[in-house]
């Protein structure tokens, strides 16, 4: 069971990666509040819109892109702004935690990991800023995550791009708060999608994980979806610049 939150009905929302892992659970849940969803990802998702018509009454609008592609993403949002009117939410949700070794990233590595874990945030948030600024205020939420908090090792390229979500978060708050945009992050810890769980879950390393959290509950893709909606609605309206974990109690803020 979720929160409802009334004002996002009819909202125009925009996802990315929204078709699959957290990002499909996003996609059902502003389905469940009224909203008008729209979503890229690299992968055909016809299937999982099929469902999610079948099940809520309402499609959400699926365009296959790349958002390394700057050009085509910033199309897509076009194309979602004309069927659905201009974005109010954005939710940049699409990474890649691709696990590698410092000394053996080379240039085009960097590159690509910099590229789909900050570059395409950053201009989707400009995309949208320019809608939003138009018709009166939005509300955008990065997904971080505790990785560069806890300090992790095994992906730095992926760590670094999550800190830098966090500054890129802060500085668009305050830059375009007298537009009444509020621009927040949400930091999720080890969230178990059917990726995680097919590539790095392991009982050793999920018992070790599962040590340092509070609350000795896996996290389910569903757990972040409450938090989410709560970002993009009017109940969060005075907050911004903000990162909110939602982790179990791995890392402690303030």
């Amino acid at each position: 069971m979720q929160p409802n939150f009334p004002d996002l009905k009819g909202k125009s929302v925009f996802i990315t990666g929204g078709g699959s892992g957290i990002g499909a659970f996003l996609t059902e849940g502003f389905l469940t509040q009224g909203a008008k969803v729209a979503f890229v990802g690299r992968s055909d998702a016809s299937a999982f819109c099929d469902e999610m018509a079948q099940k809520h009454g309402q499609r959400p609008l699926f365009i296959q892109c790349d958002i390394t592609d700057v050009t085509a993403l910033k199309a897509a949002m076009d194309q979602v702004a004309d069927a659905h009117g201009p974005i109010t939410a954005l939710v940049n949700n699409a990474a890649n935690d691709k696990r590698h070794e410092t000394l053996e990233v080379d240039e085009k590595f960097w590159d690509w990991s910099q590229s789909i874990n900050l570059k395409a945030y950053f201009f989707a948030c400009q995309k949208a800023i320019e809608g939003m600024k138009e018709v009166g205020g939005g509300a955008i939420i990065n997904f971080t995550s505790i990785s560069y908090m806890m300090g992790n090792a095994g992906y730095p390229a992926y760590t670094t791009a999550n800190s830098g979500i966090n500054g890129m978060t802060r500085s668009l708050a305050r830059e375009f708060g007298a537009d009444k945009i509020r621009v927040n992050a949400i930091a999720p810890g080890w969230v178990l999608t059917e990726k995680q769980k097919e590539l790095w879950v392991t009982p050793e390393a999920l018992e070790d994980h599962l040590s340092r959290q509070c609350l000795k509950d896996t996290l389910a893709p569903d757990d972040i979806v409450g938090p989410t909606l709560f970002l993009a609605s009017d109940a969060s309206k005075m907050m911004t610049g903000q990162a909110m974990v939602v982790d179990g109690g791995v890392v402690v803020t303030g």
